[in-house]
């Protein structure tokens, strides 16, 4: 399974969150699973890359030139595949993964979300997007989720293209059941 992986690229974020990403980065590596990220060489995206190549597994980094030309491209990239824009790499990460999970990051993060989401909902794919919930990160989205929905700007079924996880085993039980389908 090509698995891949939205999350942030800032090193000062809560250390829990790196041990975290490395317990899944190894998890996807062991299981034969191919990683599709980002390609950058900071902050969760350096950590699930590198737990995800040294247990074995392959990754596919999804590089934009002006993260490469400023050396920031993960040294742990076993393919690369290089594109100019930021919407030009979310296309080819949907395009090139089965699954989508979204650890804790920002703006980027969520924009690669509600791009997958938005693009499920119309029917260009029927990927799923699983928010890996580590110490409640996403809560107040979620929160923020149910009021739209109970306000009827969410369609009805969002929620099943958004699944949640909060610990490892469930992310990889998602994962898991994915396959089955």
């Amino acid at each position: 399974m090509k698995i891949a992986i939205y999350c942030s690229a800032n090193n000062k974020i809560d250390p829990d969150f790196f041990r975290m990403t490395e317990e899944l980065g190894r998890w996807i590596g062991e299981n034969g699973h191919t990683l599709v990220f980002g390609g950058c060489n900071m902050g969760l995206m350096e950590c699930v890359a590198k737990a995800t190549h040294e247990a074995g597994g392959k990754t596919i980094g999804v590089v934009p030139d002006i993260i490469e030309k400023g050396g920031r491209m993960s040294s742990y990239v076993d393919e690369c595949i290089p594109c100019k824009t930021l919407d030009e790499r979310k296309a080819l990460m949907v395009a090139h993964s089965d699954i989508n999970i979204a650890l804790p990051g920002g703006v980027g993060t969520l924009d690669e979300v509600f791009t997958v989401c938005a693009a499920a909902s119309i029917g260009y794919h029927q990927k799923k997007v699983i928010l890996y919930n580590m110490k409640g990160f996403w809560n107040s989205l979620l929160a923020m989720l149910d009021d739209l929905e109970q306000q009827g700007v969410i369609r009805a079924g969002f929620r099943e293209q958004l699944l949640v996880a909060n610990t490892q085993e469930e992310v990889c039980q998602l994962v898991t059941d994915s396959l089955n389908l």
